[in-house]
């Protein structure tokens, strides 16, 4: 009885900071609404990886745009630098022994975060919401 009530606070506990990882600040007030109208389309395409340099280059006035573009940028360095990670990791695993490649899969799991968060992004400039990505969206690249 008393292991299944430190279950259930466990679970909340977990449950409790998973919700707080996608409670980010929403800025939308800060933008003016036919700013967004305007450039929706940019803001989408800079969470599509490399396409985060059209809205810098093409929307240089539009501060949706820009701050859409701030998160793309972050998405696509951090998915860099763990594709990097990965790689090494996975040579040196897999120079220990080749039947340590279920550890080699496990980790390139870990890489589903980045679609997930493409998603988040992609669906919140649709939407027309400046919401900042969990973890990683607090950090500013373009001002």
């Amino acid at each position: 009885m008393e292991e299944e009530k430190k279950d259930e606070q466990q679970q909340q506990t977990f449950d409790q900071k998973v919700a707080a990882l996608g409670n980010t600040p929403d800025t939308t007030s800060e933008f003016d609404p036919k700013d967004i109208e305007d450039n929706k389309v940019m803001a989408i395409l800079a969470y599509l990886g490399i396409l985060v340099l059209v809205p810098i280059f093409a929307a240089p006035q539009s501060k949706f745009a820009r701050y859409h573009a701030n998160q793309g940028l972050l998405l696509c360095i951090a998915s860099i630098a763990f594709s990097v990670v990965y790689f090494i990791l996975s040579a040196i695993i897999l120079a220990i022994s080749w039947r340590l490649h279920f550890i080699v899969s496990i980790i390139g799991l870990c890489g589903l975060v980045f679609l997930a968060l493409m998603i988040i992004g992609i669906i919140n400039a649709a939407n027309g919401k400046a919401k900042e990505l969990p973890v990683i969206g607090k950090f500013r690249l373009l001002s």
